[in-house]
């Protein structure tokens, strides 16, 4: 139960957090389509998923030094992999060029306390982390996939949801088994 409210207020603060909350998410602009996706800005969506991509490759590059457990190296291994194709994807559909921007405090901040860590603590913080990651990625990413401004972000977007959905569900076994 605690950990349920740790993520939920993670995902409820997490695009304040990064300043962008005005800037992400405008209500719809009729009464008819209040059901409707919110429109979603394009920029800030690839400024969040770039920094959370990014801290994702990160946290897994250490969770593969220091994970006790066969299953969590698995899951970090597989993170490596899949973020870094998702960067390349949001790369090609947002036609972002050169080295991206540094990753954002938060992300930072978290990758830190990772690095910082006790042997003893850094398994289950980075189980913790990812689980709440994964959740926080999963809305923003189908928040966007609905509603988002730019088609072919909104398509990179509609492509990655089943895999993060999928790192959603891996992680939350890894919660259950530590």
């Amino acid at each position: 139960m605690k950990k349920n409210i740790v993520l939920t207020a993670v995902m409820a603060s997490s695009l304040a957090l990064f300043g962008v909350p005005a800037a992400f998410a405008k209500s719809p602009a009729k009464a008819d389509t209040a059901a409707a996706a919110y429109d979603v800005d394009k920029a800030s969506f690839v400024k969040v998923v770039s920094s959370s991509n990014a801290f994702e490759i990160e946290s897994s590059k250490l969770a593969e030094q220091k994970a006790k457990d066969a299953d969590v190296k698995e899951f970090a291994r597989q993170m490596i992999a899949d973020h870094t194709k998702a960067g390349e994807g949001l790369k090609k559909a947002a036609k972002l060029e050169g080295p991206q921007p540094a990753m954002a405090p938060k992300h930072a901040a978290m990758l830190e306390t990772l690095k910082g860590a006790s042997d003893k603590d850094f398994q289950p913080l980075y189980i913790d982390m990812q689980a709440a990651a994964h959740a926080e990625a999963v809305s923003l990413f189908a928040t966007y996939a609905k509603g988002g401004d730019d088609k072919a972000v909104k398509a990179f977007a509609q492509k990655t949801l089943p895999t993060l959905e999928m790192h959603k569900m891996h992680v939350q076994k890894l919660v259950a088994a530590h």
